[in-house]
């Protein structure tokens, strides 16, 4: 009997464990079906799985750095500024043809008249002349700068020799040419994308982007200069204006002034005459501050800008190329090698590759005069300095 007992309690040992792994299983598997039934939407499915690839990326290969662990946190924000700023390009174009204009119908309307009254036959000459210089080179060269292509790598298969892939265009990147993410297009020798253009700055109009800026903070820097005593005197014009504006207008009569008839009745100061200034007067001193706070406000923007892409110009190398240049510097010197940039030509090179200059008159008919002939070359390929040579003797 005690036998019997013991099989007993080692069968039911034996066995309630496995029963137990079985429910568990039927109870899952029943769970599992119900669960089935809840679908996930699929744009839900999709940022998941963008964001688990965009993690894995993070430590795919020994290749990772800083700089792409930070592209690829920041990409939301890289897409956002792109697509505000392709958004509010022509926005900014409006707001140059406003303030433009105004400034030129203010120098048309008032200061041409002035000019006319109280400077002498040779300066008014000079004034006329350059003002009018300044205005068509202005106009001309921001006029080609926007509707100019930069230029694009070609997308069909040619035998033009490229460095590298685009990973977001997927296709051949000929040397210093870069991938602009608010065109969303490879530009051929990339500066940088310019909002108040709204237009990338490349290979075909550079020249007339840096003309623009040069033309327009010498316009600027010249009405600031020589309109400073004008605009000294509008401003103390206009505190004379509000000094007397705050004088009181008459004397109050009251008591027996009133009842011996010194005013008619319910008037109770005396009339006193028009200001000296009118309207007309207000304006056309307000006019000459808003012209030249502007026209200062635009050299002091300016100035550092067209110095910095002089600077470039000079070393023969864009905005990009010049942190790529200065990244690839210091590798080197690490290794105690010196790094030379294979497209500088030499300064004065440089300056005349830039300019389209190839001869002793293209320095007034190309560069003092508006131009709009095309660089030299294709953008495609490009010659690597390995003797600095005199392009046009000097």
């Amino acid at each position: 009997m005690q036998h019997l007992v013991l099989a007993y309690y080692r069968c039911r040992m034996r066995w309630c464990p496995s029963s137990v792994i079985h429910l568990l299983r039927c109870v899952r598997l029943r769970s599992c079906t119900r669960r089935g039934k809840n679908h996930v939407p699929l744009w839900i499915k999709e940022i998941w799985a963008y964001l688990r690839l965009l993690v894995q990326s993070l430590y795919f290969n020994s290749l990772t750095d800083s700089d792409v662990v930070f592209d690829s946190v920041f990409e939301p924000v890289f897409w956002t500024v792109d697509y505000v700023t392709r958004w509010f390009g022509t926005v900014f174009i409006c707001l140059v043809v406003i303030l433009a204009g105004s400034v030129i119908l203010i120098a048309y309307s008032v200061i041409l008249p002035l000019v006319l009254k109280t400077y002498s036959p040779p300066w008014i000459a000079w004034h006329v002349c350059y003002g009018h210089w300044n205005i068509i080179m202005i106009a001309f060269h921001y006029y080609k700068a926007t509707k100019t292509s930069p230029g694009y790598p070609p997308t069909e298969k040619n035998d033009s020799p490229f460095v590298s892939v685009c990973k977001k265009c997927i296709i051949p990147k000929p040397a210093r040419t870069h991938h602009c993410g608010i065109c969303n297009r490879c530009i051929l020798k990339m500066d940088h994308h310019c909002p108040w253009l709204n237009n990338c700055v490349g290979h075909f109009n550079q020249r007339y982007f840096f003309s623009f800026c040069v033309a327009l903070t010498v316009g600027c820097a010249y009405v600031s200069i020589s309109g400073r005593n004008i605009f000294l005197d509008s401003y103390n014009a206009l505190e004379r204006f509000k000094h007397l504006d705050t004088d009181k207008p008459g004397i109050p009569v009251t008591g027996m002034g009133q009842l011996i008839g010194l005013l008619p009745p319910g008037q109770t100061n005396f009339v006193t005459p028009a200001p000296p200034h009118s309207f007309k007067d207000r304006m056309f001193h307000k006019c000459i501050i808003y012209m030249w706070v502007l026209a200062s406000t635009v050299t002091v923007a300016l100035t550092p800008l067209s110095i910095w892409h002089a600077v470039l110009i000079s070393r023969g190398e864009t905005s990009i190329e010049r942190h790529i240049n200065s990244k690839e510097a210091k590798r080197l010197a690490k290794r105690g090698r010196v790094y030379s940039n294979p497209f500088n030509y030499g300064r004065l090179n440089n300056w005349k590759l830039f300019l389209g200059v190839e001869k002793r008159s293209h320095w007034l008919t190309r560069v003092l005069l508006p131009s709009g002939h095309p660089p030299p070359g294709d953008g495609l390929t490009w010659q690597v300095a390995q003797v600095k040579q005199e392009l046009i003797p000097v």
